[in-house]
């Protein structure tokens, strides 16, 4: 397999080794990133931006890349994450293969692709990883952190182990910890992956791919990023025209099928399965309860002793109603949580109907929040 990075992504080389949280080390990793606007001679206009599972770093059109980003709508000139205020920058995972080091790329040691061979990944060793970048670029501490979904839960992990580095946050759509609804569905989509006999053990290539495995995986994904509201909005019951109807028994036969094997049939060949794998693995084992320094048997105040361990002076946690995947009520323990820890911090649920994934495409809700919090910190 190959990687697929965009043009205009640039590089920041980790220090060698790497260590892992769970063990091992990375030699010779990378971080891709991208940059908007510019950073003033006090250095304090910074603003970073992490991901989540499968966006690269081109958030929005730049001069390295013209095209229009995932998040074009909100950041830019004008826009509510300004770049005529801001320097801000957006990293691609690690673990990923839109540029930075992850299964898909090549070991430096062995000269192979790492496939399996990667270490076991966590949310913190992307954070880390994240932080590093931060810091290579001369910037010692953040004017604000955004995450988005899994970035929420990466931004909380930045936070909570490199104090100090970013001054306020806005986390969106994230949570502290993964629940078992959005275990369970990740578990699916693993499964559906590792089940496709083409996976080989993860050793595929272009001519072997598992093709069903990650159509299956992106289509039960796409089904929880959005709402019921949404599909019932959207497709109803209707049927498709008897000349696009799929003539394969069982085979498609509604919009909303049609629909969905579009958006996998996108999605497969721009992903590399290993990479999927761990990046949603990762999800599944963070728990910032970890941090509050002791077991209880409660987790829900373990993860709030670990969220008011957080320091930050300013916070929003915004959340969707309609999101069942990354549910309202974690939106609110983050608000809460930090909350504790001093930070004026506060929570917005918003009425979108467009579930988990309304903060790529509902920004006439999600750009005022954004843009008025960015504003305060600019003192207007």
């Amino acid at each position: 397999m190959t990687e697929f990075i965009p043009p205009g992504t640039r590089h920041i080389d980790l220090p060698s080794p790497f260590p892992m949280k769970r063990g091992g080390a990375l030699h010779g990793a990378r971080i891709a990133y991208e940059t908007w606007g510019e950073l003033n001679a006090a250095r304090d206009n910074a603003i970073l931006i992490v991901t989540g599972l499968s966006p690269d770093a081109h958030a929005a059109a730049n001069a390295g890349n013209p095209e229009p980003g995932w998040w074009e709508a909100m950041l830019g000139p004008g826009k509510p994450i300004d770049s005529q205020h801001w320097f801000v920058i957006c990293v691609n995972s690690l673990g990923s293969c839109k540029g930075s080091t992850g299964p898909a790329s090549v070991d430096p040691v062995t000269g192979e692709l790492y496939r399996l061979e990667f270490p076991e990944l966590s949310v913190e060793d992307g954070a880390d990883a994240a932080a590093h970048v931060v810091r290579a670029l001369g910037i010692e501490h953040l004017a604000c952190l955004i995450g988005n979904s899994m970035g929420g839960m990466t931004a909380l992990a930045l936070l909570i182990r490199h104090p100090g580095l970013a001054r306020n946050h806005i986390n969106i759509s994230g949570a502290a910890r993964a629940l078992p609804f959005s275990i369970a569905i990740r578990s699916l989509q693993r499964e559906a992956i590792r089940l496709d006999p083409q996976w080989n053990l993860g050793r595929y290539d272009d001519a072997h791919y598992p093709e069903s495995g990650m159509r299956m995986a992106r289509k039960l994904g796409v089904i929880t990023y959005r709402s019921a509201l949404e599909w019932d909005g959207r497709f109803g019951r209707v049927r498709l025209d008897s000349d696009r109807a799929d003539d394969e028994p069982f085979g498609l036969e509604f919009e909303v099928e049609s629909y969905l094997e579009g958006h996998a049939r996108r999605f497969v060949r721009r992903f590399d399965p290993n990479c999927y794998l761990y990046l949603s693995r990762s999800m599944d084992w963070f728990d910032l309860g970890d941090y509050c320094g002791q077991t209880l048997a409660d987790n829900d105040e373990q993860v709030r002793l670990g969220l008011a361990s957080i320091r930050v002076e300013k916070a929003l946690a915004i959340g969707v109603q309609t999101d069942i995947l990354f549910p309202l009520q974690q939106q609110q323990e983050i608000a809460e949580g930090l909350s504790a820890g001093g930070a004026d911090s506060r929570f917005l649920p918003l009425e979108s109907p467009q579930g988990h994934d309304a903060f790529l495409v509902d920004i006439g809700r999600f750009g005022p929040a954004v843009a008025g919090f960015l504003a305060e910190l600019r003192g207007r």
